[in-house]
Order: C-alpha cells, then sequence, then structure tokens
C-alpha cells in the first residue's frame, strides 16, 4: 500500500493546486491513501472551512489533519463533531470539540489510523504531547488495532519532531512533522521500522515567507508599513511524503519525498 501525506495547505494557491492535480497525481503515483494538513487552508491563510474539507474529499483526500490554527475559522467547530475525515491534534486541552485520532478502514478492508498531535515547545499551549503519545500507545498498538498508522505531528522545533520520530519507532507506520511549512532534506526509515521526516513542507507559493506575501511579511520583520499577513498567490507546490507500506508488518518499506510543481520542483 502507497500513502501520500501532504504537508499544510496554505490559501487559494495551495487549495487550486490540490483540487486541479490531486486526482491525476493519485493516478500517476498508484497511490491507495491520502492524507492532508490544511490547517492554513482558508483564503486569509489561517483555519479552514467546512467548504475547503469538502473539496478535498471530492479531489481524493481521505483524512484532513491540522494544528494550532484549526479553530481560527469558528464554522468548523461545529463542523468537525460530526466529520470524523477531520481531525485536530489529540492533545489540545480537553473538552474540544472533534477528535484526534480515528481508524479508517479502505475498501480492501485495510485499516489505516490517523493520529494528530501537537508539539509543545513555541506553541499553543496543550496537554504534554509525549504524555499523550505514551497513554495512546498503552492504549493501540500496530498489526493489533489497524494495519498502518499515520502520525502528524504538527511542531514548532526539529528536536521535538526528532524525538517524537523515536519514540513513535516501530510503533507507528510514518511520523511526519507538518507547521514550520518548509520540507526537510531527511527522509529514512529509523531503526525500528518507521518512515519519517521533520517537516513535510508545504502545499503553497513558494515565493513567499512560508506561504505568505513575501513584501508584507518583509516589512513586518523591518518593522514597516504592513498589514495582517495574507497568502502568497503564485503557483503551488505540493510538498509531502510518499510511503510504501509493509502490509505483513505494518511499518515501511520505503519513503521517498514528494514535491510536484511549482517553484520547488524546479530545483
Amino acid at each position: 500500500m502507497k500513502i501520500l501525506f501532504l504537508g499544510d495547505v496554505v490559501g487559494i494557491s495551495g487549495c487550486s493546486k490540490i483540487m486541479n492535480n490531486l486526482l491525476n497525481q493519485i493516478k500517476l503515483n498508484k497511490i491507495n491513501f491520502v492524507i492532508v494538513n490544511a490547517e492554513n487552508a482558508d483564503e486569509t491563510g489561517v483555519g479552514l472551512t467546512k467548504e475547503i474539507c469538502e473539496d478535498f474529499y471530492r479531489c481524493g483526500v481521505d483524512v484532513i489533519t491540522t494544528g494550532n490554527h484549526v479553530w481560527d475559522q469558528k464554522d468548523i467547530m461545529n463542523f468537525i463533531d460530526n466529520e470524523n475525515r477531520l481531525l485536530r491534534p489529540k492533545n489540545l486541552f480537553e473538552p474540544a470539540p472533534g477528535r484526534g485520532f480515528e481508524i479508517y478502514t479502505t475498501s480492501d478492508n485495510t485499516k489505516i489510523g490517523v493520529l494528530n498531535l501537537m508539539g509543545n515547545v513555541f506553541m499553543k499551549k496543550c496537554d504534554d504531547v509525549f504524555e499523550t503519545s505514551k497513554k495512546f500507545m498503552e492504549k493501540y498498538k500496530l498489526k493489533e488495532d489497524y494495519d498502518f498508522l499515520i502520525v502528524d505531528f504538527h511542531g514548532e522545533i526539529t528536536s521535538e519532531k526528532n524525538a517524537i520520530g523515536h519514540y513513535f519507532d516501530g510503533k507507528a507506520t510514518l511520523v511526519v512533522g507538518t507547521h514550520t511549512h518548509v520540507p526537510t532534506n531527511d527522509a529514512r526509515i529509523l531503526s525500528n521500522g518507521t518512515a519519517y521526516q521533520t517537516d513535510a513542507g508545504m502545499c503553497g507559493d513558494y515565493d513567499s515567507v512560508i506561504g505568505m506575501n513575501k513584501n508584507n511579511s518583509l516589512n513586518r520583520f523591518m518593522k514597516k508599513d504592513s498589514v495582517k499577513h495574507f497568502p502568497a498567490k503564485g503557483e503551488a507546490t505540493l510538498s509531502g511524503v510518499i510511503v510504501d507500506c509493509d502490509i505483513k508488518t505494518g511499518l515501511a518499506n520505503k519513503i521517498d519525498s514528494y514535491i510536484f510543481g511549482g517553484q520547488l520542483s524546479k530545483t
């Protein structure tokens, strides 16, 4: 089985790239299951809406994960309670709308667990991610409760992401980071068989500052006249990873970084 994970979708540019290309990319790369982090997909660059989720489902997305901007568009709070294909970080302070983990059954009866976590360092306040992960692994087991487990770790710093990768090594199929919007060049299989990449990157316009208009961002850094951040609108790149999964072990046979379109595809 091949699973495609795409990093944070940013604004109209990222949404359009997915909606215009994902179905063809699924066919071309022989993808069986698609997970997308969409917490920046709204036209403002923060949050997402019910309409965006439904557009993504129609073009081949199976599960949507999020992060610290999950509640920035308020209508999502009602939608997420009734939509099990949309996740928020499991370690958000409870009670919170929605869920942080779900098991999905594919047409061939394969069970895929998807766990959404958020880091504690330089991030919005949430429960201890390692304690949440420990309780999760005490309750759920690879090849007992699901055939594969995909972990989206939404975090700011590389060391915390590295640590979570090793913590889940041998207990998850893939641990991949999101949030920093820059793809890292460290896709690999860890010593106990879990595929890992520190950050998947973003699905957005890379002629920008992490997806936001570069001129306005520069003005904000230099304390010049500026407005609230807004997304860049040039051609987007789709960034993420493709994992070839072993049905016998639930671990990874292979992981490849995935880059399609826009500026990064030319490098």
